[in-house]
């Protein structure tokens, strides 16, 4: 299939979902594997958000990638910044020519309200209290947020609690916004950006 949602951030950062429904065969055109995927379904994932790379930028140099000692992949030529993401049958990615940036993509599932103690504190415990969703929607969004601002760190090393604290969420033209302080050396304001679709959580940050 072709792109189920894209949205020119500003003119130049780029964000993109793709809804996978081809075969590994079909990304393998235009996209190498890199390193051994023994498992199939994260094979076509990991092709397919490759490939969406290229899909919202022509320039971009996808078999050029590599990974960091931190695990972020970055470009050699450092044309773009980028992050990429999947969750089941979705890719998602996000580009930009000058910012850092991160992004992240989940299916709301009851199951994560197991594991809260890993990422929510008490404050946000509050703010999440306040959203008109099931709670387990809430504990996707808080951990989409999380998640995403890691990513646009990239250097690992961080507490999800302690480095990664949301102050506020608010919904403005049918998307939510959460102001975020990431305070891992020091204090650094963040705006992370989220809409549901198709029953998937998106957020993007810069």
């Amino acid at each position: 299939m072709p792109l189920v949602y894209q949205q020119n951030i500003n003119d130049h950062t780029k964000i993109g979902v793709w809804h996978i429904t081809e075969p590994e065969t079909y990304f393998l055109t235009e996209v190498s594997l890199q390193g051994e995927i023994k498992n199939p379904n994260k094979r076509v994932q990991f092709l397919a958000g490759r490939f969406l790379l290229k899909q919202l930028d022509k320039r971009f140099s996808v078999n050029e990638v590599k990974i960091s000692n931190s695990k972020k992949p970055y470009l050699i030529d450092g044309q773009f910044h980028f992050s990429v993401s999947h969750s089941g049958n979705y890719a998602a990615a996000i580009i930009s020519e000058r910012n850092n940036a991160g992004i992240d993509i989940e299916l709301p599932q009851p199951k994560i309200k197991s594991i809260k103690h890993k990422f929510v504190n008490d404050s946000e415990l509050l703010i999440m209290s306040t959203l008109p969703m099931d709670d387990y929607y809430q504990h996707t969004l808080v951990w989409c947020i999380k998640e995403a601002v890691f990513k646009w760190y990239g250097q690992g090393q961080v507490d999800f609690i302690k480095h990664i604290c949301i102050e506020s969420i608010a919904e403005f033209d049918n998307h939510l916004q959460a102001d975020v302080v990431f305070k891992k050396s020091t204090d650094i304001l963040l705006i992370a950006h989220a809409i549901f679709f198709e029953g998937y959580c998106l957020v993007w940050v810069m």
